[in-house]
């Protein structure tokens, strides 16, 4: 299976890309391993956190697989860019925080796919870049997150010169939320994840919610929607529960 879901048991899944020897690229077997894996986790009510992960140390992704870019023709190619969309997208839709753990090269697709996570955490060695321009594509789908991550200037340069940046100037741009070294990688993934656990959990499922609606409310919508879902987390019962705790400290 070249992608799969390692459920741990404190309300963590991953969701892990394995095609180490292809470098993790994204061929239509992967997108579609990583759609279902990522729809099933959506279905899951207790969980609380994915960590988007691959395997091996040479790349997170290198992206869509080269042989499946070479094999598209002008009817193919819609068909397949909207497959991988789909699997950005069901990875986004998922209703709670996604961790996204990079290492190594994270190339176009890969990029997008790490853009459509909620945090981001990589490593000083990994490495990014929207290359499509250079093989006679334009990137598109979720690419049009990166503007709202690092602003437009450095995403138009990215996509307009398919150039690599390293970790620290991903960092420095926005894209990357914290850069360790790789031996530290685990240990700020592991840290990340015990943050949200010690979170309410269903305030943490609406306050995503919330995150993603405010891509697409105007601001005045946005602001009285989020008023009506601040009332209505009372009836959850988690506040009265956690203050409580607070009380006690």
């Amino acid at each position: 299976m070249s992608a799969f879901i390692n459920y741990r048991s404190d309300g963590c899944a991953e969701l892990v890309i394995s095609r180490d020897a292809k470098r993790n690229a994204l061929d239509a077997a992967t997108v579609a391993a990583i759609t279902e894996a990522a729809r099933n986790l959506a279905a899951e009510e207790s969980l609380k956190v994915v960590v988007l992960r691959s395997e091996g140390s040479r790349a997170f992704s290198a992206g869509a697989d080269i042989g499946d870019l070479a094999a598209q023709d002008e009817h193919s190619a819609w068909g397949f860019i909207d497959r991988l969309r789909g699997a950005i997208q069901a990875v986004q839709d998922l209703p709670v925080p996604v961790i996204c753990r990079i290492q190594g090269a994270c190339i176009g697709g890969a990029m997008e796919l790490a853009a459509g996570c909620d945090l981001r955490i990589a490593a000083e060695t990994a490495t990014f870049c929207m290359p499509e321009v250079r093989v006679g594509i334009p990137s598109v789908i979720q690419a049009v997150l990166l503007a709202r991550l690092m602003g437009r200037g450095r995403a138009n340069w990215l996509m307009l010169s398919g150039e690599v940046i390293d970790g620290k100037t991903a960092m420095d741009w926005g894209f990357v939320e914290k850069l360790v070294t790789p031996d530290a990688l685990d240990d700020a993934v592991d840290e990340a994840v015990a943050s949200i656990l010690a979170c309410a959990p269903a305030a943490v499922r609406t306050q995503k919610r919330l995150l993603n609606s405010w891509d697409t409310l105007p601001m005045h919508e946005a602001i009285s929607a989020s008023m009506d879902t601040f009332a209505e987390s009372y009836r959850t019962g988690e506040p009265a529960a956690y203050m409580a705790q607070l009380h006690k400290k």
